[in-house]
């Protein structure tokens, strides 16, 4: 049975997880070459990362050959749906909408094809909620 993530990952894990979602699979060597060994970082801080992401539920962990090959437990979508679930409730006050306004305010505005992009998703949303 698999297990679930208990906690929030944190940013350190947050990278590894965007090594596993991108590749599928890694072993600890290939997320210390895309992560650390250019920084001079140790391949022991990516082990003892991946251990406790194990420990965590974050990752699963294939001991079959040699070299363990981890893949991620839960995918980029849920992380992302659950880390958005916690910043709305915590700086927005659970009111995405706020979410939303807060991020299309912002200096960086959205390009002419990201607005067209959110004006077709609000189109889709529109017709859906029609068929209610």
């Amino acid at each position: 049975m698999t297990r679930h993530p208990s906690t929030r990952p944190t940013e350190s894990e947050l990278a590894i997880l965007d090594v596993l979602w991108d590749r599928g699979s890694a072993t600890v060597r290939d997320v210390y070459e895309a992560l650390y060994q250019q920084d001079g970082g140790g391949y022991t801080t990516a082990l003892k990362l991946m251990q406790v992401m194990h420990a965590k539920g974050l990752v699963e962990r294939d001991d079959s050959q040699r070299a363990h090959v981890f893949r991620a437990v839960p995918t980029r979508e849920s992380t992302r749906s659950r880390m958005l679930g916690t910043i709305v409730d915590q700086m927005f006050g659970g009111r995405p909408m706020e979410l939303v306004l807060s991020l299309l305010g912002t200096e960086s505005a959205p390009k002419s094809e990201e607005i067209a992009q959110v004006r077709a998703l609000l189109d889709r949303l529109e017709r859906e909620r029609g068929h209610d």
